[in-house]
């Protein structure tokens, strides 16, 4: 399909381009060839009378042409998903579509096996791919199209974006039942003092910790002696220790029910956590995104 001279599939092959800067990994993304994708690179530049991306030591960079292009590319593609792609109408019974889900390790714990068990009785033939949301930032994930949708805390929300809010959590201290300290109460001071187990995510561009909100907040510093790419383990990091970690109370209160740990209230308030659901805006009268959608709500009421 061609439009004043462009080839529209080449479309599919720039957003790529702009989006990784760096043909091996476009051509991967939309299962091309590297040669393919390197012909469709040379038309591309042809039309365009721009080089679109040049080389910069052993890296591609955009050229001011190809930078100008990211969004209206993207814009395009993701309006001709949502409108001309998009089925009029979903039956989850029939369904065989797949859905890609942005999730952290807490929500794969918590949400995502009652939300699957119901999938699996409502839409047997849908197909769920889960991905970890701190290896790219999410917000980006979900613009560029690559994920269905992003669950995720309300502070992290995309403005742009539709959201639904799911559920509420807040959080508690987890200590082993051995700590030498503490025995009968946590107190401010005994929180200061102990080293803390902290979960921390390697990312381009990581989303704020716990403890960041905890300097800003009271303008002091744990002693952070362990770090881990984790949240749902964090209590079994305490253990034979005289450490603390601070975690969401659901965590904790299973990892008790397993582990020789005691739970305590935190001595500092923290806010409590609202976990929100998000979907790119151009994708928000598609039935099968409103039906999961509400599908989600559904299930985080029971969690």
């Amino acid at each position: 399909m061609r439009f004043n001279k462009l080839d529209l599939n080449l479309l599919v092959v720039l957003n790529a381009l702009l989006t990784e800067c760096n043909i091996s990994r476009a051509a991967e993304k939309i299962y091309l060839s590297q040669s393919a994708t390197s012909s469709a690179l040379a038309r591309l530049r042809d039309y365009f009378n721009d080089e679109l991306l040049v080389s910069a030591g052993r890296q591609l960079v955009l050229t001011p042409r190809a930078k100008e292009l990211v969004e209206p590319v993207r814009e395009v593609l993701m309006r001709i998903d949502s409108t001309i792609a998009t089925q009029p109408q979903f039956d989850p019974a029939t369904e065989t579509r797949t859905f890609t889900i942005l999730v952290s390790d807490y929500t794969m714990a918590v949400l995502v096996p009652p939300l699957l068990e119901a999938l699996y009785r409502q839409a047997p033939g849908v197909r769920v791919s889960l991905r970890h949301q701190y290896d790219r930032q999410p917000a980006d994930v979900l613009e560029q199209g690559d994920a269905d949708f992003l669950v995720i805390p309300s502070q992290y929300l995309a403005k742009e974006h539709p959201s639904a809010v799911l559920f509420e959590e807040d959080y508690l201290c987890v200590t082993w039942e051995g700590h030498s300290r503490i025995q009968d109460k946590l107190t401010f001071d005994d929180y200061l003092s102990c080293g803390h187990v902290i979960p921390t995510f390697a990312s381009a561009n990581p989303l704020p910790t716990l403890d960041g909100w905890f300097i800003e907040s009271y303008d002091v510093k744990r002693r952070v002696e362990v770090t881990a790419p984790t949240m749902t383990g964090l209590p079994s990091l305490v253990v034979g220790t005289d450490r603390i970690a601070t975690v969401h109370r659901r965590i904790a209160l299973r990892a008790q029910e397993a582990l020789p740990i005691r739970v305590w209230e935190p001595p500092p308030r923290i806010p409590r956590l609202v976990q929100s659901l998000q979907w790119h805006r151009h994708r928000n009268n598609d039935p099968a995104i409103r039906w999961l959608r509400d599908l989600f709500v559904d299930v985080a009421r029971g969690v």
